[in-house]
């Protein structure tokens, strides 16, 4: 059975999806729990299965619409009725910044914020509730709600609709690679979403933070342990930093333990090969030289140059000494490891006749170059869009490591161990970082320097050869 035959028979019904929509897009618009519901993937899931079904698409829009007009309906009565207990409601309780960026945002629009609110992220469930706290005409805030919902649904529902209509094109690929791609995919989003969720956890608003502080303050041990986790001058420790170090280094030490066991590829890497080199996908060999080239030493410096020129010319030399520290430190720390478990590689080209394959040093350079880049960047932003950096890192360091797949230099253990390796690192630079309060980096081109970063690799990859 294909993959398609598959998510068709395990949809709902028609009726039964419209609901579902209607209930996202309700649940995305609504005070409240609207800021912590991830609306956007939930309803392109949605729609693409009403698209991958042919379902009639003026429906999808209408369950939509109405859902939207609903939320925010909700909303509005809720802060019209509710004004002076909504800050003491859960979670606006413990993120009264929300509520305040609502408000400026709704003092700098007036009623036209209502309108463009609905397509901006993080005030999106709060305008309507701003709206109401602050006793706008009822039947203003009604044609301003079905306005931007009608402008609103089609802009959210028709990317998913049409990402399904074409899922039969999407995953018309070699049968052994499906279960392989749909896995990856599945492990990607489930990493990212544990990561974000422990991350918030160890915040100071976090059930993990405030259980410690608890805890630390029944025992004069407790109260020692948490200081000797806090770096000086700051209150609060950096408890994301010391769960990332704890977890990856447990994950690379039994890990690495597994692979030295069996002194040889494992079953999954023999799978995978052989699976690999019986693609004739056109393009594949060509994309992994390239990417390969991108993140070797020259493509790291390429990449990195721009970067480490502007942290030096702006006297950033704290931060210039801590990245290049990391990323001198993960090649001492791959070459050591190659020596020292010594793993052949399925495949050994002329210019790496003298290297090992565990780790795999594409992907442990990868994760700490745009894990400690992602780390940098996520602090100028605002906390609710700090996630963004962390996925552009991903999308970077994804690619770049399965290169080493397709030209058949690593199995997939190494990538494995060198995704584990550089997190370790990333854990050790944060932690640096952190034992002493810094300044920011902003502001920063970078949009001068992203462009920068890809010229300088682009001439690396046309006119250098591979190290």
């Amino acid at each position: 059975m294909s993959i398609s035959d598959t998510l068709f028979q395990l949809a709902p019904s028609p009726g039964l999806l419209l609901l579902i929509i209607a209930a996202i897009a309700l649940v995305e618009s609504l005070a409240l729990v609207g800021l912590l519901v991830p609306g956007v993937v939930l309803m392109t899931a949605a729609t693409s299965l009403a698209g991958h079904h042919d379902q009639a698409v003026v429906p999808v829009l209408g369950a939509a619409f109405l859902g939207a007009v609903a939320g925010d309906g909700v909303s509005f009565l809720l802060g019209y009725t509710q004004r002076e207990r909504v800050t003491a409601m859960w979670p606006l309780s413990l993120h009264p910044e929300w509520l305040a960026r609502g408000a400026r945002f709704f003092q700098r629009h007036g009623s036209l914020s209502v309108v463009l609110g609905r397509f901006v992220g993080p005030v999106r469930p709060v305008v309507p509730l701003i709206a109401g706290m602050l006793k706008m005409s009822p039947r203003t805030y009604t044609w301003a709600n079905l306005g931007s919902a009608l402008l609103w649904a089609p802009a959210y529902v028709l990317p998913g609709y049409l990402l399904g209509r074409t899922w039969q094109q999407l995953l018309d690929l070699p049968e052994g690679l499906r279960p392989w791609l749909i896995g990856l995919g599945v492990l990607v989003i489930l990493l990212a979403v544990a990561f974000s969720w422990c991350r918030h956890l160890v915040t100071r608003d976090g059930m993990v933070y405030r259980g410690l502080v608890g805890l630390s303050r029944r025992s004069s041990l407790g109260r020692h342990l948490w200081r000797l986790l806090s770096p000086p001058h700051d209150v609060e420790p950096p408890l994301a930093s010391w769960l990332l170090l704890l977890l990856s280094l447990a994950a690379l030490s039994a890990w690495t333990l597994v692979v030295i066991h069996h002194a040889g590829p494992l079953a999954m890497d023999l799978q995978l090969a052989r699976l690999l080199e019986s693609l004739a996908l056109p393009g594949l060999a060509v994309f992994g030289g390239i990417m390969a080239k991108a993140g070797d030493l020259l493509g790291v410096l390429a990449l990195a140059l721009p970067w480490a020129a502007w942290l030096l010319w702006r006297r950033h030399l704290p931060a210039f000494w801590h990245i290049a520290g990391g990323l001198v430190g993960i090649a001492l720390l791959n070459t050591l490891l190659k020596a020292a478990i010594g793993r052949a590689r399925p495949n050994t080209p002329a210019h790496l006749a003298d290297s090992f394959s565990y780790p795999s040093a594409h992907t442990s350079t990868a994760v700490v170059l745009f894990g400690m880049a992602a780390a940098f960047a996520s602090r100028e932003l605002p906390r609710g869009r700090r996630f963004l950096a962390y996925w552009a890192a991903i999308a970077v360091i994804l690619p770049m490591a399965l290169s080493r797949l397709l030209i058949g230099v690593h199995w997939l253990s190494d990538l494995i161990g060198g995704a584990l390796l550089g997190l370790v690192v990333c854990a050790l630079v944060q932690l640096a970082w952190q034992r002493q309060p810094r300044p920011g980096l902003g502001p920063c081109p970078w949009h001068l320097l992203g462009v920068a970063s890809l010229v300088l690799v682009a001439a690396r990859i046309a006119w250098l050869p591979a190290v």
